[in-house]
């Protein structure tokens, strides 16, 4: 484990192979039931440039009206799958947090995507950490305080790899530069996906 800053904390590799491939198959099952949609952003429409989707009993959607958690997928009206077993298994193992999640946000990067500085607080109570996930290829994850005009750094996060961010850190800024394409074969078509897994209520 690597602590990064006061509460952010990156496990490298804590995904094997064999897992990374297990999660992912169960990842198309599960999203051929929760299809990826384009996000929008409020106000403006602009579509975002990763694909999400979500699993568990809330799901994280972003459209002219705003950011916000709902219990159904906002173009087929169908509730989120259920969260796999194998994703609350990392959470147990790793969040450090006696509450189980209750919303599973799933990006789909292609190597064009992107996720600017921002910080998760569509949440009601903001002790519980966040843990994501990497899956395929690897990124450039940038970091910073509190303040979008903080100082920043970034980590490669590869395919595998779990970073926790709670305490302190809960709150601060981060994103993702850029996708390195070609940099894992995890995944075909090529490309990254994230779970973020949250306690939304």
């Amino acid at each position: 484990m690597l602590l990064l800053k006061p509460g952010l904390r990156l496990y490298k590799a804590a995904l094997d192979r064999a897992g990374q491939e297990d999660l992912r198959d169960e990842l198309r099952v599960l999203l051929r039931e929760a299809p990826l949609f384009r996000p929008r952003m409020p106000r403006s429409g602009k579509e975002f440039s990763v694909r999400m989707s979500n699993c568990g009993p809330l799901g994280w959607v972003s459209d002219i009206s705003g950011y916000r958690y709902q219990a159904c997928h906002p173009e087929t009206g169908r509730p989120w799958p259920p969260m796999p077993e194998s994703i609350l298994r990392l959470w147990r193992a790793y969040a450090e947090c006696a509450r189980e999640p209750d919303a599973c946000l799933i990006n789909h990067y292609d190597e064009t995507a992107r996720m600017g500085p921002h910080q998760d607080r569509d949440e009601a109570d903001f002790s519980a950490p966040i843990l994501s996930l990497s899956l395929g290829d690897s990124c450039l994850f940038r970091y910073g305080g509190e303040r979008r005009r903080d100082p920043s750094r970034t980590i490669r996060l590869d395919s595998g790899d779990i970073v926790v961010f709670g305490g302190p850190a809960r709150l601060m800024f981060h994103g993702v530069d850029r996708t390195l394409p070609e940099s894992s074969t995890l995944l075909d078509p090529p490309g990254r996906i994230n779970l973020t897994l949250r306690r939304a209520k």
